[in-house]
């Protein structure tokens, strides 16, 4: 299935770079990553600035990363328990490809190393009966699977879907061409895996073993960091990258090389992608 018979509509727009969209309370939660804002957007459009943890009126540290994550943090999913389940990156060794961590934050705030050893880990699952965790690891083009103890450790690795491995460049200044880079995923009813391809312009949706049962093309959009389903069906959101900024630190893509100084643009502001909802006729 090629996504033909989906349509595709704007739910939400205004925003600097929407990540990490989560479905909550009848809206959609997601994070405005440089505007460091939250956001809760309804159905019909309408959006509001919302706020996870305020004391006194001022937000608060709820756990520090520092000794376990890589220099940035990325995306999280948080289980029944309360237990946070935090990716870390590390762009400023994009060109090594280093392995960084999954962090696990308790509702204690205590923090540990709940996997270490993984490929740019990006956006992770937890399957309804609480008992896998699934994370996809971008650089290594595949999502890997955990059984979750009890205690919140996790244990049992194994790849729960793989993509093949990246293609030799084409020629010299031509950067290779990846099957898949996993970037944000989301579970649906079906118990298939929706995925987010920041390498090649596409949202696809995969079961277990790795087989494609559907794609979507996303057309002129850099790449699609998140896609989420609904737990009653297959319907599903995604959050272009803005396309511009002022003095940002460029996130270089799959394929692509790294900078080694703040990409500029000529816009003053960063660009305002939309969300985009896409739902069965």
């Amino acid at each position: 299935m090629n996504g033909s018979d989906r349509k595709l509509e704007t739910l939400g727009s205004g925003g600097a770079f929407f990540e990490c969209p989560r479905w909550h309370d009848g809206r959609l939660w997601v994070s405005d990553y440089w505007r460091y804002q939250v956001v809760a957007i309804a159905p019909k459009g309408a959006t509001e600035t919302v706020l996870l943890r305020v004391e006194n009126g001022s937000t608060m540290v709820h756990a520090d990363l520092s000794a376990h994550s890589g220099p940035q943090s990325n995306d999280m999913v948080i289980d029944a328990a309360g237990r946070a389940y935090v990716s870390a990156i590390d762009f400023e060794a994009f060109a090594d490809m280093a392995t960084t961590n999954l962090v696990r934050v308790d509702p204690d705030e205590s923090v540990s190393v709940a996997a270490d050893g993984l490929l740019f880990p990006n956006g992770s699952v937890i399957t309804p009966d609480e008992s896998t965790l699934i994370v996809a690891e971008s650089w290594a083009q595949r999502l890997t699977a955990f059984d979750i103890r009890p205690d919140g450790s996790l244990t049992n690795r194994r790849e729960w879907a793989g993509f093949a491995p990246p293609q030799a460049p084409a020629g010299p200044g031509q950067s290779a061409q990846w099957s898949c880079a996993p970037d944000g995923i989301t579970l649906d009813a079906e118990g298939a895996i929706w995925v987010a391809d920041a390498a090649n312009k596409r949202a696809i949706r995969v079961r277990e073993g790795g087989q494609i049962l559907e794609e979507l093309r996303a057309g002129t959009w850099t790449s699609l960091p998140a896609p989420w389903a609904a737990t009653t069906g297959t319907p599903c959101s995604s959050a272009p990258p803005p396309t511009s900024g002022s003095r940002r630190r460029r996130r270089p893509g799959p394929g692509q090389p790294a900078s080694s100084s703040p990409a500029e643009s000529t816009s003053p502001t960063p660009a305002a992608p939309e969300m985009e909802r896409m739902d069965r006729p």
